[in-house]
């Protein structure tokens, strides 16, 4: 069982979905986050005044899979966060060691479903 961990720009949530239905994955959690890594923000004026924005805005999708999908989930958040430009975002793989279903009781590979 893994945890897929992406962050991406904001206006590709919709096209990465829609390549993850295509895959057959529904289930994900989404998060507004802010963050930098390379693309270190930008400046603008406020006020007349020069403001430093060094934390963009980010979605954060967190998907819950079992080990047979984990190669189709990272195609589709690739294939539809990829502008090749900086900023695309990352996609980080945590492995999970237990998952429970609270209705049921499931347990494991079962829970996540």
């Amino acid at each position: 069982m893994k945890l897929v961990v992406a962050y991406i720009r904001p206006h590709s949530l919709n096209k990465v979905k829609q390549e993850l239905y295509k895959q057959e994955i529904y289930k994900m959690s989404v998060t507004n986050c802010l963050g930098c890594g390379q693309q270190k923000g930008y400046s603008e004026t406020y006020r007349g005044a020069e403001v430093e924005v060094n934390l963009l805005k980010k979605i954060r999708l967190e998907i819950a899979i079992n080990d047979e999908y984990l190669q189709k989930v990272i195609d589709a958040i690739v294939e539809g966060a990829k502008t090749g430009k900086i900023g695309d975002g990352k996609i980080f793989i945590h492995a999970i060691e237990d998952c429970i279903r609270i209705r049921t009781g499931e347990k494991g590979p079962e829970a996540i479903g």
